[in-house]
């Protein structure tokens, strides 16, 4: 019995010891187990935004606005910021890399830089349209999309894994549903649900739906929308054109599977879901914002909401235009007005002023009046004592007998000279032939001589 009992007693032990090592095990595996389910959970680095658009269209200034600082330095060729990306539910934090294409394309060969076949997967395409401009919106974006696609192919992605990249473009866009009406306290990591994936219904994709899939999520960006009023003001949009616009965007976005976002950096609108909408797309945080395709200023579309027959609700209102017009013969870049008193006048220098006038004067003959010759004529007929001759014709003489006249021939300042010659001398001539002239006085001086030689005779 003693034995039987300390039988019992040992494997009771060893039972005990063998429950304790059973847990301590299972404590590790549990902690091995969440150390490894958070380090798979992180936010992973290295994600890219590529940036295009025209220059002047406000990618610098919005991508700035995005990340929270308030400078809009641009600078050339290709630009780089970062947006801080923090997972509240997991207290994590990284970096999203940003680079800013130059509107040049001389500089499309840097792209090389921001992306490589590697990291093409975690990239996401930003076009930039600006609403000031609307007449260059559609040029825009063929003339970048075509500069991302040939980029792509320059990279020789393998083919296997550019159509898995594809796939999963399509894929997310059929998977598209409306979000429900939950508004979380801080961006969740969206979970999908359990078998989910079997038991979704994919539909299958429109005719110009993903027709150029590029691989990669695109956004189409609409910035400067604050610029309607002025549209409306100053070139006389009507809704019409406003619609017509939108739905040539909305057609291009369905052929890329691309989302549309109209924002305003100076109202501050639409900043915040354009934000929340890229890092849904880049890191798959949960996104709760529908459709909104009210205001015309603040339309945004998600990637797989829209169709053919929601855009044609658009073309219900035009009057003037169908809807396969092309873009560019009914939104028309406005002629430039040319406004005189902007230019700027510069003042002649003062010295190649008076040369110009001094040649105009020397080309102007010079035409002496009768008027100035008259008073000479006359002095030189003053009143004499008839049939003197000799001394007496000496001392009635004017002095302007001695001046000659100005020479019809001649130019410049000599020509100018002898008119005031003449000027002066006539004076002086008139003054000769009045009474007390010194010609007057001559002949009166001589008669009162002759008088006195008689007296003594």
């Amino acid at each position: 019995m003693m034995a039987a009992g300390a039988e019992q007693r040992v494997q009771r032990e060893e039972m005990e010891n063998g429950t304790e090592e059973d847990e301590g095990h299972n404590l590790w595996s549990s902690i091995l187990s969440e150390v490894s389910t958070r380090s798979s959970s992180k936010l992973p680095s290295g994600k890219n935004i590529l940036v295009f658009g025209e220059d002047g269209s406000g990618k610098t200034t919005l991508m700035s606005k995005l990340q929270g600082a308030e400078h809009n330095k641009k600078g050339r060729g290709l630009e780089y910021l970062y947006l801080s990306i923090h997972d509240e539910d997991r207290d994590d934090l990284t970096r999203c890399n940003v680079w800013i294409l130059d509107g040049d394309l001389y500089h499309k060969g840097l792209l090389k830089f921001a992306v490589s076949a590697e990291t093409l997967w975690d990239s996401l395409a930003m076009f930039v349209l600006d609403m000031s401009r609307p007449w260059t919106m559609m040029e825009s974006l063929q003339k970048w999309t075509s500069v991302l696609r040939e980029h792509v192919d320059k990279l020789r992605v393998p083919p296997e894994d550019l159509r898995e990249m594809e796939q999963r473009i399509v894929k997310a866009f059929q998977e598209y549903s409306e979000p429900e009406d939950v508004i979380p306290s801080s961006p969740q990591r969206r979970v999908p649900p359990p078998g989910g994936d079997e038991e979704s219904v994919l539909l299958p994709l429109g005719d110009n739906v993903l027709t150029h899939n590029l691989g990669i999520p695109v956004i189409i960006v609409c910035t400067k929308c604050d610029a309607v009023t002025v549209l409306e003001k100053d070139h006389d949009y009507k809704e019409e054109h406003f619609d017509f616009i939108q739905s040539h965007i909305r057609r291009f976005c369905l052929q890329y599977g691309a989302a549309l976002v109209y924002t305003s950096v100076k109202e501050e609108k639409n900043l915040d879901l354009l934000y929340k909408y890229t890092v849904h797309k880049l890191y798959d945080f949960q996104f709760t914002t529908p459709a909104l395709v009210v205001e015309k200023d603040a339309v945004f579309i998600p990637a797989g909401w829209d169709n053919e027959k929601k855009i044609a609700i658009l073309h219900e209102n035009f009057t003037t235009v169908r809807p396969e017009d092309p873009f560019e013969d009914f939104i028309m870049k406005p002629p430039v007005r040319k406004l005189v008193h902007d230019k700027e006048i510069n003042a002649e220098d003062e010295q190649v002023f008076l040369m110009k006038q001094q040649s105009l004067l020397a080309k102007q003959p010079a035409t002496p009046t009768r008027g100035t010759e008259s008073p000479a004529r006359t002095a030189s007929g003053s009143p004499r004592p008839t049939g003197r001759t000799g001394p007496t014709n000496v001392a009635s003489v004017s002095p302007m007998t001695a001046v000659k006249k100005p020479d019809p021939n001649m130019k410049g300042a000599a020509a100018n000279e002898g008119v005031l010659a003449n000027f002066f001398n006539s004076l002086l001539s008139k003054k000769t032939g009045a009474p007390g002239s010194p010609g007057t006085a001559g002949a009166t001086v001589q008669g009162s001589a002759k008088k006195t030689e008689a007296g003594f005779d």
